[in-house]
């Protein structure tokens, strides 16, 4: 199994406690997610106004232009407000783990994620990823930064790899 990797880092100009309010809550992932995704969550346990480890979140997101599929994922850590991981338990990836990390500087906060992630299908799915599901995902993070930048303007985009 081809594990890949893709890290961002974004200084945004807002404090620890707005960072987490806002990253914390599912219902704001549609608000950073492009619309051709089709995104929609479709079930969250629990009180879908505080995460905490455990947490299900169930999905429905288009993935090929006429194919959507259901994914859900796990909370699996939370140490507020500085980190909260996330891990597939059902959907498209043979692997997930999406970390969240926050980091107060003196002109805001240090917000990074950390994703590792792998396709099945052997050989199939290594060729699909670099067609199509690695520029995928690169143009979803982009699109985050976009839109982070017009909730809260001036974001600086620090570092990017994939």
């Amino acid at each position: 199994m081809k594990l890949y990797h893709l890290r961002q880092q974004q200084v945004l100009p807002i404090t620890i406690e707005e960072a987490w309010s806002f990253f914390s809550n599912p219902a704001n992932l549609a608000r950073i997610t492009p619309e051709t995704l089709g995104f929609k969550i479709i079930f969250i346990s629990g009180d879908d106004r505080e995460m905490y480890p455990g947490q299900i979140i169930c999905y429905k997101i288009r993935v090929l232009p006429l194919f959507t599929t259901f994914w859900m994922t796990e909370i699996k850590h939370v140490h507020e407000p500085y980190y909260f991981s996330d891990e597939q338990r059902f959907g498209p990836y043979s692997f997930w783990n999406h970390q969240h990390h926050f980091r107060e500087l003196p002109e805001g906060i240090e917000m990074t994620d950390e994703l590792a992630y792998a396709i099945p299908y052997g050989w199939l799915g290594r060729l699909a990823h670099k067609i199509f599901v690695g520029p995928k995902i690169k143009e979803v993070f982009q699109y985050r930064e976009k839109i982070l930048n017009r909730i809260y303007p001036n974001t600086m985009v620090i570092n990017r790899s994939a």
